[in-house]
């Protein structure tokens, strides 16, 4: 008997559901308090449309900053939690205080308390409904790997540590074409070529990965059954294009004589009109960038005398754009005389760190002085981060395309640095390089958008280094 076909959504589509519901529960919830309460704070009209509007934009922007969107936060109901509290209440406090664009603020206190409680409680309602139905196994997107067996667990670690809701639980062993056995990798089951079709109908699979780097694994047999499943339906995609549009990072490790099938970069990288507008923003940002150090200056030299006892600056040699070497500017976080041994990578717990060093690099507030190298046009607000020329060539001679990095300017935040932790291995460096050729790759307004964002909500919640 053929399996049920399940719904499932990509990461994409959950989250156009996640914010198309959000707005749609609130606007929903203050309709209905309205309607049923002497409630008249605010109304859903032609009249004042642009209430609703600014709402709704309040809701997502807000939403973005503390992670609602977040796919591993919305399927954690105590992470949902504090991420609504923080939503709603950011959100209503501002939309209270824009009066220009919102309603005046009302004189009873009653229906500030009534608006809060409506925009908190439909959020809330709708994110817990969400962390019991949507994201639950009943919606998760099975798949079969056709792979190398020795292959098999890697590949597997690799897609779904990125998202819970897509499982492969089976997969095709590409290798040896005259020999299948009955291995198994924990819960995958090894299909056999022959029962392929037989397999993905009675299993409810949508979907067929191919990582087979061996032609001759794909044997008539199997292509035949493929093409099969693909005239019926099914979706078949290869490996590293899941891998990408999953982790949104570049596979290098499955990239040698190909690599040309995963570039050229982004158009972006050589659009005048996008990177005159970049340069605009970077200008802008770092004049109020540097103000900022100007009003937190005081603060910083009390810090810098007790905490650190020493020069308040710092500069180091770094690899810029073209593989030009340029002198970065930090505050000062460690000892004097941290590298007497050489250069050595920072490390989360590193002893060389002062205890104002600590709080700066928490905060982010070290980086702050690299306004200065955005403005002379060595760096971006946006890129890859540079790093030290000793490390690019250790890293650069085990790890091909490390040096593609290069190609645009290094940035104060990246890809890399709001969806990784801080690398302290050539292994960290690996994955964050993977990140950063993504960034090249799929460069855009949007894209950037997404990283100041997340730079926000990494400071926010104290997550530097």
């Amino acid at each position: 008997m053929p399996h049920q076909k399940k719904i499932h959504f990509e990461i994409s589509e959950r989250k156009i559901i996640l914010r198309f519901f959000d707005v749609f529960t609130v606007l929903l919830a203050l309709y209905l308090v309205g309607l049923f309460m002497e409630f008249n704070y605010f109304s859903i009209s032609k009249a004042n449309y642009y209430w609703t509007i600014v709402l709704a934009i309040y809701l997502i922007f807000f939403g973005t900053i503390f992670e609602m969107f977040n796919l591993q936060v919305a399927s954690n109901q105590f992470q949902v939690l504090r991420s609504t509290i923080l939503t709603a209440s950011t959100t209503v406090l501002v939309y209270l205080l824009t009066p220009i664009f919102t309603p005046q603020l009302p004189t009873n206190r009653t229906q500030m308390l009534v608006f809060y409680g409506t925009v908190f409680g439909a959020l809330f309602l709708w994110r817990m409904s969400y962390v019991l139905f949507l994201a639950s196994n009943r919606f998760a997107q099975k798949a079969v790997l056709v792979c190398e067996k020795e292959q098999v667990e890697e590949l597997i670690l690799g897609l779904e540590n990125i998202d819970p809701h897509y499982k492969i639980v089976a997969y095709v062993d590409s290798d040896c074409p005259g020999l299948d056995d009955d291995d198994e990798y924990h819960y995958v089951k090894n299909v056999k070529k022959n029962d392929l079709i037989a397999f993905v109908n009675q299993n409810g699979i949508s979907e067929i990965v191919i990582a087979s780097q061996k032609t001759e694994g794909i044997t008539p047999d199997l292509y035949h059954q493929l093409i099969y499943l693909l005239e019926s339906g099914k979706i078949i995609r290869e490996y590293a294009q899941v891998y990408e549009s999953k982790t949104q990072r570049i596979p290098i490790q499955y990239m040698s004589r190909d690599f040309y099938r995963f570039f050229p970069f982004s158009r972006s990288n050589s659009n005048k009109l996008y990177l005159f507008s970049v340069r605009l923003f970077e200008i802008l940002v770092s004049l109020v960038g540097l103000l900022v150090v100007l009003i937190l200056l005081p603060i910083i030299l009390v810090g810098n005398a007790i905490g650190n006892k020493g020069k308040l600056f710092y500069t180091q040699e770094r690899v810029g754009k073209d593989a030009i070497v340029f002198q970065i500017f930090k505050f000062r976080t460690m000892v004097k005389n941290a590298e007497t041994n050489g250069a050595v990578f920072a490390t989360t717990n590193d002893t060389r760190v002062t205890s104002f060093g600590k709080f700066l690099r928490k905060t982010r507030i070290d980086e702050l002085p690299q306004f200065i190298n955005i403005l002379k046009g060595d760096m971006a607000v946006i890129g890859p981060r540079p790093e030290r020329l000793v490390f690019v060539n250790e890293i650069a001679a085990v790890m091909p395309f490390y040096e593609t990095r290069h190609v645009i300017k290094p940035g104060l935040t990246g890809w890399a640095q709001v969806n990784y932790s801080y690398g302290e291995t050539i292994e960290d460096s690996l994955i964050k390089l993977q990140y950063d050729l993504y960034y090249i790759k799929h460069r855009s307004i949007y894209l950037d958008l997404n990283i100041v964002f997340k730079t926000i909500t990494t400071v926010l919640f104290y997550r530097g280094q």
